[in-house]
């Protein structure tokens, strides 16, 4: 089954277990998340269509982490009058991962119950201090002068 939902002004096409990137909502982190703006719902001939949205239907989801999107460059110039400005923007965002559509509850993978009561930032979301510590934790030799992408490869590296 999926949904059509809304949410931050965009429209999103969701299914159970997808994860999705959404503007950011104020949540923490774990916490449950109702999106109750659902345009259309069903699978196959069996279709709901709203006008505009789908009365006492709702998509339920978790919070799994905030972040900042990739850096856009916004640059203005007009010729021969030397003027110039260059910003850039990071568009903050959540990850939700989506759990019940219409009351249906995910399946819950094996895998997921081991990990889940870890509540563990994803690494390409950490700075370069919590980079060191998750290191030494988990007992991984990395160069504390590296980059953080470089000593991402290698915690990825000796996880696998």
């Amino acid at each position: 089954m999926y949904a059509i939902i809304e949410t931050g002004g965009k429209q999103y096409r969701v299914q159970n277990g997808d994860q999705i990137r959404v503007e950011k909502l104020n949540v923490e982190d774990g916490q449950a998340v109702v999106f109750d703006k659902v345009l259309v719902a069903g699978e196959g001939a069996d279709v709901k269509i709203g006008a505009p949205y789908i009365e006492g239907f709702t998509v339920e989801g978790k919070a799994v982490e905030h972040g900042k999107g990739n850096k856009v460059i916004i640059f203005k110039y007009k010729a021969k009058k030397d003027y110039r400005k260059k910003q850039g923007h990071r568009q903050p965002y959540t990850l939700v991962e989506i759990t019940a559509i219409g009351g249906e509850k995910a399946p819950v993978k094996e895998e997921a119950k081991a990990e889940e009561p870890k509540k563990q930032k994803s690494i390409r979301s950490m700075k370069k201090a919590e980079l060191i510590a998750f290191a030494a934790e988990n007992g991984i030799e990395i160069d504390e002068k590296a980059t953080n992408a470089v000593m991402i490869e290698t915690i990825e590296a000796a996880m696998k």
